[in-house]
């Protein structure tokens, strides 16, 4: 366990906020700066052995003084065969998701599970959704990753998830003990437009970028883009990631990664491979001066800059 102390453009997208606060509904106040932590882990096709790992992280993350930890994608369930998914795909108040509530409360710590497999629309269908559940075991808000992932990875396999998966619409972000949090999953880390509106439109501290990278793409791309989104966005990044091979098919890059608003990975375990934590302290002073020394913001051109006719 590791312990680590552009351009505007229209958007056609809908967007939610969503405000933290205690039951009596005042806001939570924010430190100067709060422990998170982010895991690695290889799910499997067993619901019970995936949610066995998740309690003994959290444990670890707790333990750690962790206020909130971060999972990756589909860190419930992977399963062995095509449709294994849908099969299991539940809606948010079911016993899934009831388990991970008591998991958050229990540990008095905030989760973060990106990519769960939420019952679609019909039975076809699943939504891949990030859900993000308080201390008390309350689920404060969800996103359904609107990019899927339909590729043809060089030297590797085909993927079409939009075969089987309902893509999102929404625009998300969580205000929270951690930050203005920007939600996102894997796939959407592609597309920095995302990034940038959630960043310059709605304000957000902190992206959060769970995920279940190839390895062929994440040899490639993972830590590059982690860290483009960090730098042009003066946001932290907490990437969690799925690692390892999780069936005879299917293998993950792995490499959890925390990343400050410079661009400087501050939370990494040592082992890409490994299941564990890497824990990180999210320092809002830095964020401020980053943000003041270099004002991006400022010098951005307006959405009507770029839509002007040439």
């Amino acid at each position: 366990m590791n312990f680590c102390l552009n351009t505007q453009l229209s958007f056609p997208y809908k967007f939610a906020v969503v405000s933290a606060s205690t039951s009596a509904g005042k806001s939570i106040p924010m430190a100067n700066s709060v422990r998170i932590a982010a895991a690695q882990m290889t799910s499997v096709n067993n619901l019970a052995v995936n949610f066995a790992t998740c309690s003994r992280l959290v444990k670890e993350a707790a333990s750690a003084g962790a206020k909130l930890l971060c999972f990756p994608e589909n860190f419930s369930f992977v399963g062995d065969l095509e449709g294994e998914s849908l099969k299991i795909a539940e809606p948010l108040d079911g016993p899934i998701m009831k388990g991970y509530c008591s998991l958050a409360r229990e540990s008095n710590i905030w989760l973060s599970l990106g990519g769960f497999q939420e019952k679609g629309s019909d039975d076809a269908h699943l939504r891949n959704t990030h859900v993000l559940i308080d201390d008390n075991g309350n689920i404060r808000s969800t996103y359904s990753k609107m990019h899927l992932f339909d590729v043809d990875v060089p030297g590797g396999a085909v993927y079409k998830e939009s075969s089987f998966t309902e893509a999102g619409k929404d625009i998300v972000v969580v205000d929270s003990p951690f930050g203005r949090l920007g939600v996102t999953v894997c796939y959407d880390l592609r597309f920095p437009e995302l990034y940038q509106q959630l960043r310059f439109n709605h304000d957000a501290q902190v992206l959060l970028v769970p995920a279940a990278f190839t390895t062929v793409t994440g040899q490639a791309h993972w830590e590059i883009l982690l860290r483009a989104r960090a730098i042009e966005t003066q946001c932290y990044v907490i990437a969690a990631a799925q690692a390892g091979k999780h069936n005879d098919k299917r293998e993950s890059y792995g490499d959890t990664l925390i990343i400050d608003p410079w661009g400087t990975i501050v939370g990494r375990l040592s082992d890409r491979s490994s299941t564990g934590i890497t824990v990180a302290d999210i320092d809002f002073s830095l964020i401020d001066s980053v943000r003041a020394k270099m004002p991006v913001s400022k010098h951005r051109k307006p959405a009507e800059f770029w839509n002007r006719s040439v």
